[in-house]
């Protein structure tokens, strides 16, 4: 009998607790990330200019239809609340007015809401007892109240109703409109006169709204902002800059409306303008440090800990490119960002918040922010956030919308199935000087096929047979051209292009390097992409952290990390002996002085806070402590920890349920993971020993050890 009423009271309990379930904002899948990003890249300005992107910006459905059938066990009272005009129905019998209170009978009840908004996205909040707005509600832009009672639409028009979307807005006053990042008070670290203004300096790369204390007078203040003195100081040429018109008889601390990125600010008053000093309010998207990296080489330390403060300088409300110029979304930026995020913080929701926005609507009119190769990485991204997530319910969401971006890119391809520039195109690859973009390149097919192979992976983790099925074929048809139009046998390379159905005698780094990483080649192929391409001096070196991200993982792929250890000191490095205190967009060793500051042909064109510049984060994350995912969501992982140059290295991986600590040494390895079942790989002199599990000899000195979740492991071995 007690175990009964046990029985009946956590039925009770968990009823009680699903029955009163927080009611959140919902909207249509994708429309506050659209109407947020443009919100944030319209605020860039270039010496007091306003500057948009220069791709198509997309908007938010105006008009958007709610639905969502209750069994209620008794009557109940609900609030509405909407961010725009809508209206009610009950059981298909529509209320008067825009009711705020609508009482519900027990009973099946079938509730639609329309909702109306023009200028932000249009939102429903819904709170009582047993109804409450979750991502369970079934949203549309069209009208579909004739959608029959299985869900299926009677007719070929439209789309059926999709979830909604949802972030974290769960109370009636948090409303998505009024979204802000949160900010923190911080003081410059020092002040000096110079000529007719003052220059402040904050310590290092910042961002943020900038504050003058005590402001008084009538006139007028120019304030130049740089991420370096010499931008600062630059009145004529700085990137950045405002006018502030000030009329204040009576004395008052004044806060910029505007946001921006520098470390100094030159404030220039004019006419009896006073003010007494110069603070900042710190804009950061709240995101815990849940990943970290120490060892013992102090260098290497401090590269990781700059890199960690750029990633979360550039960590918005979306992953943008950098602090000063852009701050616009970049999907070849973002897709490193993701990498990096997946090392850190693990911020699922701001990787799904930057893909559903780089994506924009229908119908698709050109490649993501005009780039070729941006459309590609934008589907990388996606299969690798399954597989580190394994958050199968996004792939669904954002499926419909991969399958109508290739059907473009497909209905684009040549009279031999390859793509090349066409008019309005933007092949990137990276910023090179003389890198040729002529006729069809390696690089841009390479993307492709591997797009193509997402594709059928994502089908696959749906079930969508038939996709899966197509896709496989158009990639294998793809892969097995590129095979044949682009290896060079005599060079034992891939060249950059085809000009003319004729291969082009160049032969370029960024093809090779990720026909490595992508496990395109055999090990015959992959030895001579070594040697001839990626250690070769011959081949034209690359100068940005972006391709040195994609250069530096495939050396690692090829077990080449006692050499990228000592190239990472030596790049990244060399930034910080010039005193960078967050890493640049680009960095050429045998540039000195103001040389590096410029870029694009201004003098301080370069970012010197770029999401790109933090890969050592994902690089050590992955490559010497050695930890990723075999399985989607860390079901299982590979723990191949690599010691280069250090004596001892002791991290924390993130997963989305726990994490993966680590802490090894030349002859000692301490392990616990919260999650997954895990594979340490250890290469050692001798056979390693724990008394939590026995070691497998896998052959060339190589051991392994199965890792179970919750479980501390100690193991003593010998480093080769």
């Amino acid at each position: 009998m007690k175990k009964l009423l046990f029985s009946f009271s956590l039925i009770f309990l968990l009823n009680s607790v699903f029955a009163q379930q927080s009611p959140t904002w919902i909207w249509y899948p994708g429309d506050f990330e659209i109407w947020l990003s443009n919100e944030m890249q319209n605020r860039r300005t270039e010496r007091e200019t306003y500057f948009p992107p220069f791709w198509r910006m997309d908007s938010h459905y105006v008009l958007v239809e709610f639905h969502k059938e209750f069994e209620l066990s008794s009557p109940e009272e609900i609030t509405i609340a909407a961010e725009g005009k809508y209206n009610v129905k009950v059981n298909g019998k529509m209320l008067p007015g825009m009711p705020s209170k609508v009482a519900l009978n027990a009973g099946k009840q079938k509730i639609n809401i329309k909702v109306y908004n023009q200028q932000t996205v249009p939102a429903l909040f819904v709170e009582g007892k047993q109804v409450t707005t979750d991502k369970d509600w079934k949203v549309t832009f069209e009208d579909k109240e004739w959608i029959d009672e299985t869900g299926k639409a009677s007719s070929q028009s439209g789309t059926i109703y999709v979830n909604a979307g949802t972030w974290n807005f769960n109370s009636l006053d948090k409303k998505p409109s009024a979204f802000k990042l949160p900010t923190r008070l911080e003081q410059a670290v020092n002040s000096s006169k110079i000529g007719e203004g003052t220059l402040i300096d904050f310590g290092k790369n910042t961002f943020g709204f900038l504050t003058l204390h005590i402001l008084k007078g009538n006139g007028k203040v120019g304030i130049y902002y740089g991420e370096s003195k010499e931008e600062a100081l630059d009145t004529n040429h700085g990137e950045t800059l405002d006018v502030l018109n000030v009329n204040l008889p009576q004395a008052k601390d004044s806060t910029l409306v505007n946001s921006k990125g520098f470390q100094y600010v030159y404030v220039v008053p004019n006419g009896n303008v006073a003010f007494d000093k110069v603070s900042m309010q710190y804009e950061y998207l709240p995101v815990e440090d849940r990943g970290f990296f120490k060892s013992s080489d102090e260098q290497m330390n401090r590269i990781w800990e700059v890199s960690k403060y750029t990633m979360e300088l550039t960590s918005r409300e979306f992953y943008i490119d950098g602090i000063k110029r852009d701050r616009w979304i970049w999907s070849g930026d973002a897709y490193q960002s993701y990498a990096m995020n997946y090392y850190l913080g693990f911020d699922s929701e701001t990787v799904k918040r930057t893909i559903l926005a780089l994506r924009g609507k229908e119908p698709t009119m050109t490649h993501i922010n005009t780039i070729m190769d941006y459309t590609f990485y934008w589907f990388l991204s996606i299969y690798d956030y399954y597989q580190y997530s394994g958050d199968k319910e996004f792939i669904a969401l954002i499926y419909p919308r991969m399958k109508t971006l290739m059907d473009f890119v497909m209905k684009r391809r040549n009279k031999d199935g390859l793509l090349e520039g066409l008019a309005g195109d933007w092949v990137f690859i990276d910023w090179a000087e003389g890198l040729s973009k002529k006729g069809e390149v390696s690089f841009e097919q390479l993307l492709f096929t591997r797009s193509l192979e997402t594709m059928a992976l994502c089908a696959d983790i749906l079930g969508q047979q038939e996709d899966k099925a197509a896709f496989t074929k158009e990639a294998s048809l793809m892969r097995d051209k590129f095979m044949d139009y682009y290896w060079n046998q005599n060079k034992q390379a891939f060249v950059h292009s085809r000009v003319d159905g004729q291969q082009t005698d160049d032969v370029t780094r960024y093809t090779n390097m990720f026909a490595i990483f992508f496990d395109y080649l055999n090990p015959q192929q992959q030895a001579g992409v070594k040697k001839n391409v990626l250690l070769s001096d011959e081949v034209q070196k690359i100068m940005t952290p972006y391709m040195r991200f994609y250069e530096l993982e495939a050396l690692c792929v090829l077990g080449e990390q006692d050499e990228v250890f000592q190239q990472m000191k030596d790049y990244w490095g060399g930034m910080l002996q010039l005193g960078a205190t967050t890493f640049w967009e680009e960095y050429n060793p045998a540039k000195s002085g103001i040389d590096h500051l410029s870029m694009y042909g201004r003098p301080y064109g370069k970012s010197l806070c770029h999401s790109w510049g933090a890969s050592p984060i994902y690089l050590l994350g992955k490559y010497y402590l050695g930890v990723k995912p075999t399985s989607p969501g860390y079901q299982t992982y590979v723990v191949e920890p690599h010691l280069a140059s250090m004596n001892w290295m002791e991290g924390k991986v993130p997963t989305p349920n726990g994490d993966i600590n680590l802490h090894v040494t030349k002859n000692k390895v301490k392990i616990k993971a919260d999650t997954g079942v895990g594979n340490l790989k250890l290469k050692s002199k001798k056979r390693p020993t724990s008394k939590q599990g026995t070691f497998l000899d896998i052959g060339d000195q190589m051991y392994e050890l199965k890792i179970e979740p919750n479980r501390s492991y100690e193991i003593d071995y010998l480093a080769i």
